[in-house]
């Protein structure tokens, strides 16, 4: 008999931050996971994630909308589908469903989690296998408190946790905004990189003035300045200024990624594993940016250890990337959800080992937080 998926199951969890994380659209005190706990006849189990930020506040999903597609339209698509296809199974959704790109992503990593498990293979070796083991990971400094998170930069740095810094900007005047990134900057002078993330808030004459000042006081990247739908005019950013622009919510997939180079594009673009639907869907992007020589950078939409573990295992297949990556979400939360947290040490993060994401649940924790 073939090995097919039984049960597809979903949970809400709900998870402290540490401090308040600041954002241009919103400021969180609490991540919202779904958990995916995907069941096959062979007994094995995958684990899936699918988390977004600030609820609807950054994209058209948030965490109860994921849940109740998954449950309601996705989950009847691959009950009884044979559980190793998962070319079959990707293919289905994409037939009968639209968007949903972070309720796939979940799916899918669940899919790849027990086929490695199955197998007894990572999901990096069922990609084809490791080429970096630890990653380089940058944090974000959002307190939105200059002298907060000056302090908070160089604990970091005394730790050897982190030597690249992100700022979220946008919610405020573009000239506060500048001059809290130009003190930290200054602060941490040649130890630490430091760009900003505008999450689009800014209309492209904002952003003139914004990026020559920024580039002026050393900022060495500077993430969606503007609309996502604003692609000639982050071309024409790109190509006015020395400091690169990293394209975010503008290339969600190989089409956007395309569609940007054909235009011109120089400069890099962020990698995200919920945006583009999957693993597979954000390789095919890293693909056509590496034809272009566009710099590649490891994003998050702040997953938990099980989507931050996923992330790095694609990842992993990866040449070392130019900028790096951001897989800080385990440490932004007060508490876990896992046996054994991911190893962060040296700057960097340590590749889960292990057959699948390399991942056990604790389920004392998960039935505490859970919704």
């Amino acid at each position: 008999m073939p090995i097919v998926i039984q049960q597809i199951e979903t949970l809400l969890v709900d998870l402290p931050t540490i401090r308040p994380h600041k954002l241009s659209m919103t400021t969180m005190a609490c991540q919202t996971m779904v958990i995916v706990r995907m069941r096959h006849s062979d007994g094995i189990e995958g684990l899936g994630e699918g988390t977004t930020i600030g609820g609807l506040a950054y994209g058209p999903e948030s965490p109860e909308s994921i849940k109740c597609n998954i449950d309601t339209y996705l989950a009847p698509l691959l009950i009884g589908q044979p559980s190793s296809n998962l070319n079959n199974a990707r293919a289905l959704l994409a037939r009968h469903t639209r968007g949903n790109m972070i309720a796939k992503s979940a799916l899918e990593m669940a899919l790849l989690d027990a086929q490695g498990k199955r197998l007894g293979l990572s999901v990096a070796e069922l990609l084809g296998g490791v080429r970096q083991e630890h990653m380089p990971v940058l944090w974000t400094l959002a307190s939105g408190d200059t002298a907060k998170d000056i302090d908070e930069a160089m604990l970091r740095l005394e730790q050897r946790r982190h030597c690249d810094f992100k700022l979220k900007i946008g919610a405020n005047p573009v000239d506060h905004d500048v001059r809290h990134v130009a003190a930290i900057k200054n602060a941490l002078g040649d130890r630490a990189s430091v760009r900003v993330d505008v999450n689009q808030a800014w209309d492209e004459s904002t952003a003139v003035r914004g990026i020559q000042a920024l580039q002026d006081a050393g900022i060495e990247l500077i993430e969606q300045p503007i609309g996502a739908r604003e692609q000639v005019g982050l071309v024409r950013l790109a190509n006015r200024f020395n400091v690169p622009m990293l394209a975010d919510e503008a290339v969600l997939d190989s089409r956007d990624a395309l569609d940007l180079i054909s235009a011109g594009f120089s400069g890099a673009f962020a990698l995200k594993i919920a945006k583009s639907g999957g693993i597979y869907g954000v390789l095919e992007l890293a693909h056509v940016a590496q034809a272009a020589d566009v710099g590649l950078y490891g994003g998050t939409l702040l997953e938990g250890t099980i989507g931050t573990a996923a992330s790095l295992h694609a990842w992993a297949t990866l040449p070392t990337m130019a900028w790096g990556t951001e897989m800080f979400g385990p440490l932004l939360l007060q508490d876990d959800i896992v046996e054994s947290p991911l190893e962060y040490t040296e700057f960097g993060v340590a590749l889960p080992s292990g057959p699948g994401l390399g991942i056990t649940l604790n389920e004392d924790k998960l039935a505490y937080y859970a919704r």
